[in-house]
């Protein structure tokens, strides 16, 4: 089954298959539903504090496995939603590489889950207030984190240059300058991991956007 809507700039009608569109979705959803989770575990578990603590380590305690099960299920579903970029932009600018770096984004999820982040900063309770020294599967958390998030960020800078040969030049200079915001926030974690936090938060949210946006384009030649 497939669904007309019409391109933009074109004005003409294509057909997006429905399964195409059903995993577009499946991307749309991700970020939103993994904030939303960590955000009211956040603020239900105690003494887990937004400044001190990372999203990560909610996967730790007695309801840790709600965290590991958004991690995987996040993971599931930025992998659906890679699928259907390809789809949906295939023969375009960047049609190849944004689909597989958003695919790689995914697999760190999934592979975070599995491998979970290290107590520390007082979470969960009874843990000492210092810094944890890092065991096996918390440093291939991180790693796992680390690479999806530069990952992504590639993925923002090819997606900048398929808006750019779409004539969406607003998106394409929003994309390339989005990766900045990313690292600064990264880098700010130092002084609170709060700035950790909203880094994380707004690549995935951008993603969400992204992809919602190019749900709906039309393919180009590829350049």
């Amino acid at each position: 089954m497939t669904q007309a809507i019409r391109a933009p700039f074109t004005g003409r009608a294509v057909s997006t298959p429905l399964a195409t569109r059903a995993l577009l979705a499946c991307g749309t959803v991700a970020g939103p539903l993994f904030l939303g989770v960590g955000v009211i575990e956040g603020l239900t578990r105690t003494p887990f504090d937004f400044t001190r603590n990372a999203i990560s380590q909610l996967s730790l305690g007695s309801l840790g496995w709600i965290q590991v099960a958004s991690f995987l299920v996040t993971g599931a579903l930025l992998t659906a939603g890679a699928v259907g970029l390809r789809r949906a932009i295939g023969p375009t600018a960047g049609g190849t590489w944004a689909p597989r770096l958003v695919g790689v984004f995914g697999a760190s999820f999934l592979l975070a889950g599995v491998f979970t982040a290290d107590p520390g900063a007082g979470f969960p309770a009874g843990t000492p207030d210092g810094p944890a020294t890092p065991s096996g599967h918390g440093t291939i958390h991180m790693l796992s984190g680390t690479l999806g998030y530069l990952a992504l960020c590639a993925a923002f800078l090819v997606l900048a240059r398929h808006f750019a040969a779409q004539g969406r030049g607003g998106w394409a200079l929003t994309y390339r300058l989005l990766p900045l915001g990313i690292f600064a926030g990264f880098a700010a974690s130092a002084a609170t991991v709060a700035a950790f936090t909203a880094a994380a938060g707004l690549g995935l949210l951008a993603l969400t956007a992204a992809i919602a946006q190019l749900a709906d384009l039309a393919p180009t030649v590829r350049r």
